[in-house]
């Protein structure tokens, strides 16, 4: 696949020097120095409702980690909504889905993508019963099997307030990034997801508030989860 054919939502390829993609690059170190003594290898990405943007920055995030030499892995857990096929335009047919109903096997579900280092893993065809193949074994056990084949894994779900998938998920990550929308989200909202997730013991690293107009060259802005 040639880079052109990339979908302009990962600019982090397309344009690696531009501002926005720098932004990018500052997320990812915000992440590796928000817990110098914990190795945070498993990254869930998540927002409170849909179209905040958290598929677009999950996919940004893991090139700019493949760009620092680590091999990466992005998976689409997003059961109800998937989107990184579409973005890194790659084949759907089978996906997370297939390998967790034994329908097809890791090699086989594990695709490449143009930018050095990064694999995904796409949902693969849409379950009646997302929420509890997420919280399958099989789930717990295949992330283990992925964490000695990558450094870096990169979790799209869907948003925290709509389904329990997020939740589930996070309880077995290292850490959550939360996408929101601070043109659209209220307050209320946010700290509803904030505490779902901490029902859950997930480890919010940190924050990704989109489309900031004080700052539209860089389009969102970081801060640590314990602000």
């Amino acid at each position: 696949m040639s880079r052109s054919t990339l979908n302009d939502q990962l600019i982090t390829d397309s344009n690696p020097k531009s501002p926005i993609s720098e932004a990018y690059k500052i997320l990812r170190t915000n992440i590796e120095f928000s817990n110098v003594d914990e190795k945070i290898q498993t990254i869930m990405v998540t927002s409170t409702k849909m179209s905040e943007g958290k598929s677009t920055t999950s996919a940004n995030l893991a090139v700019t980690y493949a760009q620092s030499n680590k091999r990466v892995l992005l998976i689409d857990a997003d059961l109800r909504k998937p989107t990184q096929h579409h973005i890194f335009k790659l084949s759907n047919r089978f996906g997370l889905t297939s390998l967790l109903s034994h329908q097809n096997d890791l090699d086989h579900v594990l695709l490449q993508t143009s930018v050095d280092n990064l694999s995904v893993i796409p949902s693969g065809p849409i379950p009646p019963n997302p929420s509890e193949m997420l919280a399958s074994k099989r789930m717990t056990a295949l992330l283990e099997e992925l964490k000695q084949r990558f450094d870096i894994i990169i979790i799209d779900t869907p948003p925290v307030l709509a389904v329990t998938d997020a939740q589930i998920v996070a309880a077995q990550c290292d850490g959550v990034i939360m996408v929101i929308d601070s043109g659209k989200v209220k307050k209320e909202a946010a700290l509803k997801a904030k505490a779902s997730l901490e029902k859950v013991k997930a480890r919010l690293i940190g924050i990704v508030l989109n489309n900031i107009k004080r700052n539209s060259a860089e389009g969102y802005y970081y801060y640590y989860g314990e602000r």
